[in-house]
């Protein structure tokens, strides 16, 4: 008996290839990969037309969708993609910035003011550094190129904050570099860094910030989530647990495969190195998936949301997924 079709769309990430090749297969799925590379171009896809049964998603959208009572999507505790960000954090020094307080009073560019790598930018530069977020002004486009930041399909903020839309034609790259905008924040770096020396990490060691960020907080920001369609999930609930159990497997495999040493999987040539000390700050697990694991992570975003008016209210992070974990 054939399984349930299911499309699913996601970046091809080590974790999910297993998924992708099918050494791993969903019980009582048959899983349509489809592989594309922008997570944005997925965002706008699900999150728009409901083009796919399932997809990673933003965990700012589809929390801030959950608040508002008008989410189309379940979640299930896998987080596609995670990343520390206060090396994403640029700025120009000509801006007189040096340090994060500096930032207050400026101008910051951001792909999307609601992204979740702004979200934990904002929240870093707040509870970490004492950066009043308000005194900054926002000037939101995209970062290496000119326009919008995607499609994005994005619910109203709960309270006004002051945000710029960057119709100059330019990319936040070329402001920076021109002094319009005095840094820039979110998941990639301005190109004009390439030549222009002023423009620089605001944390150059930011390697080591962020592992003393870890070892502090245990918060390991999380940034897309596993969202199914709820029409789906409603006819076929056991997709859920179904869908957790492979997921699982899959990033199983490929922490295997990645600690094979015999010949290095991918092009990091200090790859021991960087096993040894993965292990010394995470213990044998990288990337956990599940709530518990992901709590102080969880409860950080949550709380960052309703300070930035993304939300109006805290939600309970178990009450963000649909049970998964405990029928497997």
């Amino acid at each position: 008996m054939s399984g349930v079709p299911l499309t699913f769309a996601c970046s091809l990430y080590d974790r999910m290839l297993p998924l992708y090749t099918g050494e791993v297969q969903p019980e009582g799925i048959e899983l349509d990969f489809r592989a594309i590379d922008s997570p944005r171009e997925i965002f706008d896809r699900m999150a728009g037309k409901a083009e796919f049964d399932a997809a990673e998603m933003s965990s700012s959208e589809f929390i801030s969708r959950k608040s508002a009572g008008q989410n189309p999507f379940v979640a299930i505790p896998v987080f596609p993609s995670r990343a520390f960000r206060h090396g994403f954090i640029a700025v120009n020094r000509n801006s007189g910035i040096s340090s994060p307080k500096d930032l207050e009073g400026k101008r910051v560019g951001v792909p999307l003011y609601t992204m979740t790598a702004a979200i934990w930018i904002r929240g870093h530069l707040q509870h970490e550094y004492g950066v009043d977020l308000s005194t900054i002004r926002w000037v939101q486009g995209s970062t290496n190129s000119p326009g919008p930041h995607g499609e994005p399909t994005v619910l109203p903020l709960v309270r006004s904050v002051p945000i710029e839309i960057n119709d100059s034609g330019k990319s936040m790259s070329q402001l920076i570099d021109e002094g319009a905008v005095d840094a820039i924040i979110g998941t990639s770096l301005p190109v004009s860094m390439r030549h222009n020396p002023q423009i620089q990490r605001l944390f150059p060691d930011f390697r080591e910030v962020e592992k003393a960020f870890y070892a502090r907080t245990r918060i390991f920001p999380i940034m897309h989530v596993l969202a199914i369609r709820r029409d789906v999930y409603e006819e076929h609930p056991f997709v859920a647990a179904s869908l957790y159990k492979a997921f699982c497997e899959s990033k199983k495999r490929a922490l295997a495969k990645m600690r094979y040493l015999g010949a290095l999987r991918y092009m990091l040539p200090w790859i021991p190195a960087d096993l040894d000390e993965i292990d010394q700050v995470f213990g044998d697990d990288p990337w956990p998936y599940g709530i518990e694991a992901n709590r102080p992570t969880l409860e950080a975003l949550v709380a960052y949301m309703v300070e930035q008016a993304v939300i109006s209210a805290p939600i309970p992070v178990d009450e963000l997924f649909v049970p998964a974990e405990s029928r497997i």
